[in-house]
């Protein structure tokens, strides 16, 4: 599959089949994300894979809203790191600001390798950030702006809409 065949295919996924997402595999997801590009090439960008037991602590812990959130073999706890970005940048930005480009950015490349290898995914930010912070014991200075679970689809939900490009693009 191409970048475009990954693009076009992408879902929300909220169905997980009873099958374990290999470290292997989550190698390949997290070797997508490190390769995408940052401000200043910081790569503020940090994962905490979580599988098993501590999915079960955080579920435990009320860390998620939603329920489909401790079906999914395993969930990537998205979070970055704003104090490495240098103050020197003369524009009206935060390093915070920078930090969620930046992850957001490499969150997408994995996504999409995600979705050429057979998973499935969605952007969760309806959390408890305070909970996950606590229980993988996450430095303050990170921001956990979403989490993403990550499974072999048990669903194949038809693909939203999305607006017309003429809908989208100003000045063209």
């Amino acid at each position: 599959m191409d970048v475009s065949g990954a693009i076009n295919k992408r879902k929300s996924i909220r169905k997980y089949k009873d099958k374990d997402v290999s470290d292997e595999v989550i190698a390949k997801l997290l070797d997508a994300a490190r390769r995408a590009p940052s401000a200043k090439n910081v790569q503020s960008h940090r994962y905490f894979i979580v599988k098993g037991d501590m999915k079960e602590k955080l579920v435990e812990a009320g860390a998620f809203k939603q329920p489909f959130l401790k079906d999914a073999p395993a969930i990537i706890v998205c979070a970055a790191d704003p104090t490495q970005y240098p103050q020197s940048v003369d524009i009206d930005e935060t390093s915070e600001h920078y930090a969620y480009i930046d992850l957001s950015i490499a969150a997408s490349f994995l996504v999409l390798r995600a979705t050429e290898l057979g998973l499935g995914t969605v952007f969760v930010a309806w959390i408890y950030r305070d909970k996950i912070r606590e229980v993988l014991d996450i430095p303050e200075s990170y921001i956990i702006p979403f989490v993403l679970p990550i499974g072999y689809p048990n669903e194949n939900p038809p693909q939203k809409p999305r607006k017309e490009l003429k809908e989208i693009v100003l000045g063209l």
